[in-house]
């Protein structure tokens, strides 16, 4: 379902027996959460498994009362199950769900090591996909047809989306929720979940130093002091000159602490509020790339296009103002 439509899209989310609770978890945070803020439901998420009893990771617990499989044929998104043990097979009545779902159109989220289970189904064969780093060479060795995409937070190949690990899973999520609903929506859920709006899939996996030992020397302050700023001429010359350290330190330091480098993370910031004021409903090119930093029109229509997949008029059409009753966010 898009921004408009009249009925919501409905999510499934399929477990096996041993899946990981983590990944279900954000699965249920992100597409089940009921939000009357937004006067809308965004998504009809629903659970099924096999098997009547499933018994999750190391026997944490077991879910009951959830639907058979018969509830996947109704999924316009089906996320496929993952677990620690990657090397025993899956069950071929869940792979059999996955290759009929992926027949019909449905389309497939994997999270962690949900890309084995597809890739087991014989749907990855000459595409794009994402796993945990722990697990890559193991994949590689099992699907050499599948074109790996190491050190990477989460792909999107179309109808098969896969994230490498389990904080990636939101990451994925959010980047769901934004391809379906826009960027507005997509900040709103990120705020509700308190997690960051926007990690460019690209961004590496391992990030050297996730809580930087040293305070001061926290990106924290220099990048609220930045997105308050994204319609300046800020460079990343400038960004270092405010922290106070050199260009090659602040890319360090960014490469530590976020996966990625200042110029990108600058760029993909700037487009999402490009793609946040196209939503509010300003039609003026030349002022939503000025306002948001990017310059010059043709500037915003190739990194929106890029970052989206749409052109910034059909980015309007699908989310903007016209699209459906405006939410206020």
């Amino acid at each position: 379902m898009t921004q408009g439509s009249s009925q919501p899209h409905t999510v499934v989310l399929l477990v096996d027996e041993n899946s990981n609770p983590f990944e279900m978890s954000c699965a249920i945070e992100v597409f089940g959460l009921r939000r009357p803020e937004l006067g809308r439901e965004l998504y009809d998420f629903r659970l099924c498994a096999a098997d009547p009893s499933t018994r999750m990771r190391d026997g944490f617990f077991t879910l009951t009362g959830v639907a058979g499989l018969e509830a996947a044929r109704d999924a316009d998104t089906l996320i496929v199950p993952n677990r620690p043990d990657t090397d025993t097979s899956r069950d071929p009545r869940v792979l059999d769900v996955v290759r009929q779902a992926h027949a019909r159109g449905t389309r497939l989220i994997g999270f962690c090591s949900g890309a084995f289970t597809m890739a087991e189904a014989g749907l990855l064969d000459g595409r794009r996909a994402a796993c945990h780093w722990m697990w890559a060479e193991s994949f590689r060795t099992r699907f050499p047809h599948v074109r790996l995409e190491p050190d990477v937070l989460f792909v999107d190949d179309g109808d098969i989306l896969t994230a490498s690990g389990s904080a990636s899973a939101l990451d994925l999520g959010l980047h769901v929720v934004r391809r379906d609903h826009g960027a507005e929506v997509a900040n709103h859920v990120s705020r509700r979940l308190v997690f960051a709006a926007h990690r460019d899939g690209g961004q590496r996996q391992f990030v050297e130093r996730p809580v930087p030992h040293v305070p001061d020397e926290s990106l924290g302050p220099l990048l609220a002091w930045a997105q308050e700023r994204l319609g300046e001429p800020l460079t990343v010359t400038g960004l270092a000159a405010r922290a106070a350290v050199s260009p090659a330190t602040l890319h360090r330091r960014f490469r530590a602490q976020l996966g990625t480098t200042p110029l990108a993370w600058l760029t993909g910031e700037r487009v999402a509020l490009a793609c946040r004021l196209i939503e509010r409903g300003e039609e003026r090119l030349d002022v939503v790339a000025a306002r948001s930093g990017l310059g010059t029109a043709a500037n915003l229509r190739a990194l929106v296009r890029r970052e989206t997949g749409l052109s910034p008029s059909a980015y309007r059409r699908r989310f903007g103002p016209a699209a459906g009753e405006a939410v206020t966010v």
